[in-house]
Protein backbone atom coordinates (compact mmCIF):
# COMPACT_ATOMS: atom_id res chain seq x y z
CA UNK A 1 0.00 0.00 0.00
CA UNK A 2 2.84 2.38 0.87
CA UNK A 3 4.57 1.67 -2.45
CA UNK A 4 1.40 2.48 -4.34
CA UNK A 5 0.93 5.68 -2.36
CA UNK A 6 4.47 6.83 -3.11
CA UNK A 7 4.06 6.22 -6.83
CA UNK A 8 0.63 7.82 -6.91
CA UNK A 9 1.86 10.88 -5.07
CA UNK A 10 3.94 11.80 -8.09
CA UNK A 11 0.73 12.08 -10.10
CA UNK A 12 -1.88 13.21 -7.54
CA UNK A 13 -0.23 14.47 -4.33
CA UNK A 14 -1.97 13.91 -1.02
CA UNK A 15 -3.06 16.93 1.07
CA UNK A 16 -0.16 18.94 2.42
CA UNK A 17 2.06 18.30 -0.58
CA UNK A 18 2.47 20.88 -3.33
CA UNK A 19 5.10 19.37 -5.66
CA UNK A 20 2.49 18.72 -8.37
CA UNK A 21 -0.67 20.58 -9.02
CA UNK A 22 -3.69 18.56 -7.79
CA UNK A 23 -6.35 17.86 -10.40
CA UNK A 24 -9.73 19.34 -10.39
CA UNK A 25 -12.87 17.28 -10.69
CA UNK A 26 -14.01 14.08 -8.92
CA UNK A 27 -10.48 12.98 -8.01
CA UNK A 28 -9.83 16.12 -5.97
CA UNK A 29 -12.67 15.34 -3.55
CA UNK A 30 -10.96 12.23 -2.19
CA UNK A 31 -7.45 12.24 -0.69
CA UNK A 32 -6.79 8.74 -2.14
CA UNK A 33 -6.12 8.28 -5.78
CA UNK A 34 -8.92 6.45 -7.74
CA UNK A 35 -6.53 3.56 -8.62
CA UNK A 36 -5.90 2.90 -4.94
CA UNK A 37 -9.61 3.16 -4.13
CA UNK A 38 -10.48 0.55 -6.75
CA UNK A 39 -7.76 -1.76 -5.52
CA UNK A 40 -9.03 -1.52 -1.94
CA UNK A 41 -12.62 -2.22 -3.03
CA UNK A 42 -11.50 -5.12 -5.22
CA UNK A 43 -9.63 -6.72 -2.30
CA UNK A 44 -12.65 -6.31 -0.05
CA UNK A 45 -15.09 -7.81 -2.57
CA UNK A 46 -12.75 -10.69 -3.32
CA UNK A 47 -12.34 -11.39 0.38
CA UNK A 48 -16.10 -11.68 0.82
CA UNK A 49 -16.36 -14.18 -2.02
CA UNK A 50 -13.38 -16.17 -0.74
CA UNK A 51 -15.05 -16.35 2.68
CA UNK A 52 -18.15 -17.89 1.09
CA UNK A 53 -15.99 -20.43 -0.70
CA UNK A 54 -14.03 -21.28 2.44
CA UNK A 55 -17.27 -22.31 4.18
CA UNK A 56 -17.36 -25.27 1.77
CA UNK A 57 -20.34 -27.21 0.42
CA UNK A 58 -22.74 -28.99 2.69
CA UNK A 59 -24.25 -32.42 2.23
CA UNK A 60 -25.00 -31.50 -1.35
CA UNK A 61 -24.79 -28.50 -3.62
CA UNK A 62 -26.56 -25.71 -1.75
CA UNK A 63 -28.24 -22.64 -3.20
CA UNK A 64 -25.24 -20.59 -2.05
CA UNK A 65 -22.87 -22.91 -3.87
CA UNK A 66 -24.97 -22.63 -7.03
CA UNK A 67 -24.87 -18.82 -6.75
CA UNK A 68 -21.08 -18.63 -6.50
CA UNK A 69 -20.45 -18.67 -10.28
CA UNK A 70 -23.01 -15.90 -10.79
CA UNK A 71 -21.49 -13.74 -8.04
CA UNK A 72 -18.06 -14.37 -9.48
CA UNK A 73 -19.06 -13.30 -12.99
CA UNK A 74 -20.83 -10.18 -11.70
CA UNK A 75 -17.75 -9.21 -9.72
CA UNK A 76 -15.45 -9.82 -12.68
CA UNK A 77 -17.60 -7.69 -14.98
CA UNK A 78 -17.75 -4.95 -12.35
CA UNK A 79 -13.97 -4.54 -12.33
CA UNK A 80 -12.57 -5.90 -15.62
CA UNK A 81 -15.51 -5.65 -18.04
CA UNK A 82 -15.62 -3.21 -20.92
CA UNK A 83 -17.61 -0.78 -18.79
CA UNK A 84 -15.92 -1.82 -15.56
CA UNK A 85 -14.07 0.37 -13.09
CA UNK A 86 -10.58 -0.43 -14.39
CA UNK A 87 -11.59 0.39 -17.96
CA UNK A 88 -13.11 3.60 -16.64
CA UNK A 89 -9.70 4.62 -15.30
CA UNK A 90 -8.22 4.37 -18.78
CA UNK A 91 -11.04 6.45 -20.21
CA UNK A 92 -10.32 9.16 -17.62
CA UNK A 93 -6.72 9.63 -18.76
CA UNK A 94 -7.82 12.49 -20.97
CA UNK A 95 -8.35 14.68 -17.87
CA UNK A 96 -4.70 14.29 -16.79
CA UNK A 97 -1.75 16.45 -17.64
CA UNK A 98 0.25 14.98 -20.56
CA UNK A 99 3.33 14.37 -18.39
CA UNK A 100 1.29 12.33 -15.87
CA UNK A 101 -0.38 9.97 -18.35
CA UNK A 102 2.46 7.45 -18.93
CA UNK A 103 2.86 6.66 -15.24
CA UNK A 104 -0.88 6.64 -14.71
CA UNK A 105 -1.38 4.16 -17.57
CA UNK A 106 1.35 1.91 -16.21
CA UNK A 107 -0.32 1.82 -12.78
CA UNK A 108 -3.70 0.98 -14.34
CA UNK A 109 -2.16 -1.90 -16.31
CA UNK A 110 -0.57 -3.23 -13.13
CA UNK A 111 -3.95 -3.07 -11.42
CA UNK A 112 -5.58 -4.94 -14.30
CA UNK A 113 -2.91 -7.69 -14.20
CA UNK A 114 -3.38 -7.96 -10.44
CA UNK A 115 -7.16 -8.27 -10.87
CA UNK A 116 -6.82 -10.92 -13.59
CA UNK A 117 -4.54 -13.01 -11.40
CA UNK A 118 -6.94 -12.80 -8.44
CA UNK A 119 -9.92 -13.73 -10.59
CA UNK A 120 -8.11 -16.71 -12.14
CA UNK A 121 -7.22 -18.09 -8.72
CA UNK A 122 -10.76 -17.50 -7.45
CA UNK A 123 -12.29 -19.24 -10.47
CA UNK A 124 -10.18 -22.35 -9.83
CA UNK A 125 -11.43 -22.45 -6.22
CA UNK A 126 -15.06 -22.13 -7.35
CA UNK A 127 -14.62 -25.04 -9.75
CA UNK A 128 -13.23 -27.15 -6.92
CA UNK A 129 -16.28 -26.29 -4.79
CA UNK A 130 -18.65 -27.25 -7.63
CA UNK A 131 -16.92 -30.62 -8.15
CA UNK A 132 -16.88 -31.33 -4.42
CA UNK A 133 -20.57 -30.43 -4.16
CA UNK A 134 -21.56 -32.73 -7.03
CA UNK A 135 -19.51 -35.62 -5.63
CA UNK A 136 -20.85 -35.24 -2.08
CA UNK A 137 -24.36 -36.14 -3.23
CA UNK A 138 -23.20 -38.98 -5.48
CA UNK A 139 -22.27 -42.63 -4.90
CA UNK A 140 -19.20 -42.14 -7.10
CA UNK A 141 -15.90 -42.65 -5.30
CA UNK A 142 -13.45 -40.33 -7.00
CA UNK A 143 -10.51 -42.00 -5.24
CA UNK A 144 -11.04 -45.33 -7.03
CA UNK A 145 -8.70 -46.05 -9.96
CA UNK A 146 -10.21 -45.56 -13.40
CA UNK A 147 -11.09 -48.27 -15.88
CA UNK A 148 -8.21 -49.36 -18.08
CA UNK A 149 -8.90 -48.93 -21.77
CA UNK A 150 -7.51 -51.98 -23.59
CA UNK A 151 -4.74 -51.04 -25.97
CA UNK A 152 -4.83 -52.63 -29.40
CA UNK A 153 -1.88 -53.90 -31.41
CA UNK A 154 -1.03 -54.61 -35.02
CA UNK A 155 -2.11 -57.94 -36.48
CA UNK A 156 0.83 -60.41 -36.55
CA UNK A 157 0.78 -60.46 -40.37
CA UNK A 158 0.93 -56.67 -40.43
CA UNK A 159 3.90 -56.76 -38.07
CA UNK A 160 5.72 -59.24 -40.29
CA UNK A 161 4.87 -57.34 -43.48
CA UNK A 162 6.17 -54.08 -42.03
CA UNK A 163 9.35 -55.82 -40.81
CA UNK A 164 10.01 -57.27 -44.28
CA UNK A 165 9.38 -53.93 -45.98
CA UNK A 166 11.59 -52.11 -43.50
CA UNK A 167 14.43 -54.61 -44.01
CA UNK A 168 14.46 -54.32 -47.81
CA UNK A 169 13.98 -50.56 -47.77
CA UNK A 170 17.11 -50.49 -45.64
CA UNK A 171 18.88 -52.21 -48.56
CA UNK A 172 17.67 -49.50 -50.93
CA UNK A 173 14.52 -51.15 -52.32
CA UNK A 174 11.63 -48.90 -53.40
CA UNK A 175 7.94 -49.71 -52.74
CA UNK A 176 5.85 -50.51 -55.83
CA UNK A 177 2.19 -51.55 -56.25
CA UNK A 178 -0.12 -52.86 -58.98
CA UNK A 179 -3.84 -53.78 -59.32
CA UNK A 180 -5.17 -56.89 -57.59
CA UNK A 181 -7.72 -57.35 -60.38
CA UNK A 182 -5.59 -57.24 -63.50
CA UNK A 183 -5.51 -58.02 -67.18
CA UNK A 184 -4.51 -61.51 -68.26
CA UNK A 185 -1.51 -60.02 -70.10
CA UNK A 186 0.09 -58.59 -66.94
CA UNK A 187 -0.61 -61.66 -64.82
CA UNK A 188 0.33 -64.32 -67.40
CA UNK A 189 1.36 -63.29 -70.93
CA UNK A 190 4.06 -60.75 -70.11
CA UNK A 191 5.50 -63.14 -67.53
CA UNK A 192 6.13 -65.80 -70.17
CA UNK A 193 3.22 -67.99 -69.02
CA UNK A 194 1.73 -69.56 -72.18
CA UNK A 195 -2.02 -70.08 -72.68
CA UNK A 196 -1.74 -73.84 -72.06
CA UNK A 197 0.10 -73.49 -68.73
CA UNK A 198 -1.61 -75.40 -65.86
CA UNK A 199 -1.72 -72.29 -63.64
CA UNK A 200 -4.29 -70.82 -66.02
CA UNK A 201 -6.78 -73.59 -65.26
CA UNK A 202 -10.00 -72.72 -63.45
CA UNK A 203 -9.02 -74.89 -60.47
CA UNK A 204 -5.96 -72.68 -59.88
CA UNK A 205 -7.05 -69.13 -60.83
CA UNK A 206 -10.08 -66.97 -60.06
CA UNK A 207 -11.40 -65.49 -63.31
CA UNK A 208 -13.51 -62.33 -63.54
CA UNK A 209 -13.95 -62.92 -67.27
CA UNK A 210 -11.87 -64.42 -70.08
CA UNK A 211 -9.25 -61.66 -69.95
CA UNK A 212 -9.45 -60.39 -66.35
CA UNK A 213 -8.28 -62.35 -63.30
CA UNK A 214 -7.62 -61.95 -59.60
CA UNK A 215 -3.85 -61.86 -59.66
CA UNK A 216 -2.22 -65.12 -58.65
CA UNK A 217 1.05 -63.44 -57.59
CA UNK A 218 2.50 -59.99 -57.11
CA UNK A 219 4.71 -60.60 -60.17
CA UNK A 220 2.35 -58.40 -62.18
CA UNK A 221 4.03 -55.49 -60.39
CA UNK A 222 7.25 -56.33 -62.29
CA UNK A 223 5.58 -55.82 -65.66
CA UNK A 224 3.81 -52.59 -64.72
CA UNK A 225 6.98 -51.13 -63.21
CA UNK A 226 9.36 -52.12 -66.02
CA UNK A 227 6.96 -50.66 -68.60
CA UNK A 228 7.16 -47.24 -66.93
CA UNK A 229 10.83 -47.29 -65.87
CA UNK A 230 12.70 -48.40 -68.97
CA UNK A 231 16.45 -48.89 -69.24
CA UNK A 232 17.39 -47.93 -65.70
CA UNK A 233 18.45 -49.86 -62.58
CA UNK A 234 15.47 -51.25 -60.65
CA UNK A 235 15.27 -52.38 -57.05
CA UNK A 236 11.66 -52.71 -55.88
CA UNK A 237 9.62 -54.47 -53.20
CA UNK A 238 5.94 -55.18 -53.91
CA UNK A 239 3.69 -56.34 -51.05
CA UNK A 240 0.01 -57.13 -51.60
CA UNK A 241 -2.86 -59.62 -51.67
CA UNK A 242 -2.99 -62.52 -54.14
CA UNK A 243 -5.66 -65.14 -54.86
CA UNK A 244 -5.48 -68.85 -55.66
CA UNK A 245 -7.89 -71.78 -55.51
CA UNK A 246 -6.06 -73.50 -52.64
CA UNK A 247 -6.89 -74.29 -49.03
CA UNK A 248 -5.11 -76.43 -46.38
CA UNK A 249 -3.12 -75.99 -43.13
CA UNK A 250 -0.45 -73.89 -44.84
CA UNK A 251 -2.42 -72.40 -47.76
CA UNK A 252 -5.31 -69.97 -48.01
CA UNK A 253 -7.33 -68.92 -51.10
CA UNK A 254 -6.47 -65.28 -50.33
CA UNK A 255 -3.11 -64.49 -48.85
CA UNK A 256 -0.47 -61.79 -48.70
CA UNK A 257 2.70 -61.96 -50.72
CA UNK A 258 5.75 -59.79 -51.02
CA UNK A 259 7.91 -59.81 -54.12
CA UNK A 260 11.22 -58.18 -54.92
CA UNK A 261 12.80 -57.40 -58.28
CA UNK A 262 16.34 -56.28 -59.02
CA UNK A 263 17.41 -55.33 -62.56
CA UNK A 264 20.77 -53.88 -63.56
CA UNK A 265 23.87 -54.77 -65.53
CA UNK A 266 25.81 -57.88 -64.45
CA UNK A 267 23.27 -59.16 -61.89
CA UNK A 268 23.84 -62.88 -61.16
CA UNK A 269 22.18 -65.75 -59.27
CA UNK A 270 24.88 -65.32 -56.62
CA UNK A 271 23.50 -61.85 -55.86
CA UNK A 272 20.07 -63.43 -55.40
CA UNK A 273 21.33 -66.10 -52.98
CA UNK A 274 23.28 -63.57 -50.94
CA UNK A 275 20.25 -61.30 -50.61
CA UNK A 276 17.96 -64.16 -49.55
CA UNK A 277 20.38 -65.61 -47.02
CA UNK A 278 20.83 -62.17 -45.49
CA UNK A 279 17.07 -61.69 -45.22
CA UNK A 280 16.33 -65.19 -43.83
CA UNK A 281 18.96 -64.90 -41.11
CA UNK A 282 17.49 -61.54 -40.13
CA UNK A 283 13.91 -62.83 -40.16
CA UNK A 284 14.18 -66.24 -38.49
CA UNK A 285 17.45 -66.10 -36.58
CA UNK A 286 20.92 -67.39 -37.26
CA UNK A 287 19.98 -70.98 -36.27
CA UNK A 288 17.51 -71.32 -39.15
CA UNK A 289 18.51 -73.86 -41.81
CA UNK A 290 17.83 -72.99 -45.43
CA UNK A 291 18.00 -74.75 -48.72
CA UNK A 292 17.48 -74.01 -52.41
CA UNK A 293 15.78 -76.62 -54.58
CA UNK A 294 15.91 -76.44 -58.38
CA UNK A 295 12.48 -75.57 -59.68
CA UNK A 296 10.67 -74.09 -62.64
CA UNK A 297 8.90 -70.79 -63.09
CA UNK A 298 8.04 -69.45 -66.55
CA UNK A 299 9.32 -65.96 -65.72
CA UNK A 300 12.71 -66.94 -64.22
CA UNK A 301 15.60 -69.06 -65.51
CA UNK A 302 17.27 -70.64 -63.62
CA UNK A 303 14.61 -70.97 -60.90
CA UNK A 304 14.61 -72.30 -57.35
CA UNK A 305 12.39 -72.87 -54.34
CA UNK A 306 13.62 -71.59 -51.00
CA UNK A 307 12.74 -73.68 -47.94
CA UNK A 308 13.41 -73.10 -44.26
CA UNK A 309 13.51 -75.71 -41.52
CA UNK A 310 10.14 -76.41 -39.87
CA UNK A 311 9.70 -74.48 -36.65
CA UNK A 312 7.55 -77.16 -34.96
CA UNK A 313 9.44 -80.36 -35.58
CA UNK A 314 12.85 -78.67 -35.87
CA UNK A 315 13.35 -80.29 -39.23
CA UNK A 316 12.76 -83.88 -38.05
CA UNK A 317 9.32 -84.40 -39.63
CA UNK A 318 7.83 -85.70 -36.37
CA UNK A 319 6.71 -83.97 -33.20
CA UNK A 320 8.92 -85.99 -30.82
CA UNK A 321 9.94 -83.64 -28.01
CA UNK A 322 7.84 -80.83 -29.51
CA UNK A 323 4.67 -81.40 -27.51
CA UNK A 324 3.39 -84.33 -29.59
CA UNK A 325 3.23 -88.08 -29.10
CA UNK A 326 6.32 -90.10 -30.06
CA UNK A 327 6.39 -90.59 -33.80
CA UNK A 328 3.45 -88.25 -34.39
CA UNK A 329 3.85 -86.77 -37.87
CA UNK A 330 4.21 -83.01 -38.17
CA UNK A 331 1.13 -81.70 -39.97
CA UNK A 332 2.67 -78.31 -40.69
CA UNK A 333 5.57 -79.51 -42.85
CA UNK A 334 3.85 -82.76 -43.88
CA UNK A 335 6.73 -84.78 -42.32
CA UNK A 336 9.34 -83.30 -44.68
CA UNK A 337 11.05 -81.16 -42.05
CA UNK A 338 10.94 -78.19 -44.43
CA UNK A 339 8.46 -75.44 -45.19
CA UNK A 340 8.46 -73.79 -48.58
CA UNK A 341 8.35 -70.03 -48.21
CA UNK A 342 8.86 -68.82 -51.75
CA UNK A 343 10.21 -69.07 -55.24
CA UNK A 344 13.08 -67.21 -56.81
CA UNK A 345 15.30 -67.06 -59.86
CA UNK A 346 17.00 -64.94 -62.48
CA UNK A 347 14.64 -62.97 -64.69
CA UNK A 348 13.96 -64.87 -67.93
CA UNK A 349 15.22 -63.01 -71.03
CA UNK A 350 11.77 -63.50 -72.62
CA UNK A 351 10.24 -61.31 -69.88
CA UNK A 352 12.68 -58.52 -70.71
CA UNK A 353 11.73 -58.82 -74.37
CA UNK A 354 7.98 -58.61 -73.69
CA UNK A 355 8.35 -55.33 -71.77
CA UNK A 356 10.79 -53.78 -74.26
CA UNK A 357 14.09 -54.24 -72.43
CA UNK A 358 17.32 -55.49 -73.99
CA UNK A 359 18.15 -58.88 -72.36
CA UNK A 360 21.70 -58.65 -73.71
CA UNK A 361 22.28 -55.46 -71.76
CA UNK A 362 20.30 -56.09 -68.55
CA UNK A 363 19.89 -59.01 -66.16
CA UNK A 364 18.13 -59.38 -62.86
CA UNK A 365 16.56 -61.59 -60.23
CA UNK A 366 13.17 -61.84 -58.56
CA UNK A 367 11.72 -63.65 -55.56
CA UNK A 368 8.39 -63.81 -53.78
CA UNK A 369 7.23 -65.00 -50.36
CA UNK A 370 3.88 -65.67 -48.73
CA UNK A 371 3.64 -63.36 -45.70
CA UNK A 372 1.15 -65.74 -44.08
CA UNK A 373 3.57 -68.65 -43.91
CA UNK A 374 6.44 -66.43 -42.85
CA UNK A 375 4.24 -65.23 -39.97
CA UNK A 376 3.49 -68.85 -39.04
CA UNK A 377 7.20 -69.64 -38.94
CA UNK A 378 8.21 -66.53 -37.04
CA UNK A 379 5.58 -66.91 -34.30
CA UNK A 380 5.12 -70.68 -34.29
CA UNK A 381 1.49 -70.66 -35.49
CA UNK A 382 0.43 -74.22 -36.39
CA UNK A 383 -2.57 -73.45 -38.63
CA UNK A 384 -2.89 -70.63 -41.16
CA UNK A 385 -6.61 -70.26 -40.39
CA UNK A 386 -5.73 -68.70 -37.00
CA UNK A 387 -4.61 -65.62 -38.92
CA UNK A 388 -8.08 -64.96 -40.33
CA UNK A 389 -10.43 -66.02 -37.50
CA UNK A 390 -10.22 -62.69 -35.62
CA UNK A 391 -10.11 -64.57 -32.30
CA UNK A 392 -9.05 -62.07 -29.61
CA UNK A 393 -7.61 -64.85 -27.48
CA UNK A 394 -5.15 -65.47 -30.28
CA UNK A 395 -4.54 -61.87 -31.34
CA UNK A 396 -3.86 -60.65 -27.78
CA UNK A 397 -0.68 -62.71 -27.78
CA UNK A 398 0.98 -60.33 -30.24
Amino acid sequence: MARWAERLAGIFPWPGRSTVKRPTGPESSNPMHPIEEIRVRLDADMQKLETLIADGPGAGPSEGDKALPKQFEDLKVKYTGKKGEISGLLRSMGTLAPEARPEFGKLVNELRDYADARFSALQAKIQEVEIAGSLSGSSLDATLPGYRVPAGSLHPMTQVREEIISFFQGLGFEMALAPEVDNDWYNFEALNIPPDHPSRDMHDTFYVDDKVVLRTHTSNVQVHYMETHRDQPIRIIAPGFVYRVDNDATHSPMFQQVECLVVDKDISFANLKGTLFLWAKHMFGTETTMRFRPSYFPFTEPSAEMDVSCYFCKGSGTLDGAGGAPGQPCRTCKTTGWIEIGGCGSVDPNVFGKVGWDPEKFSGFAFGFGIDRITMLKYGIPDISHLTRNDNRFLKQF
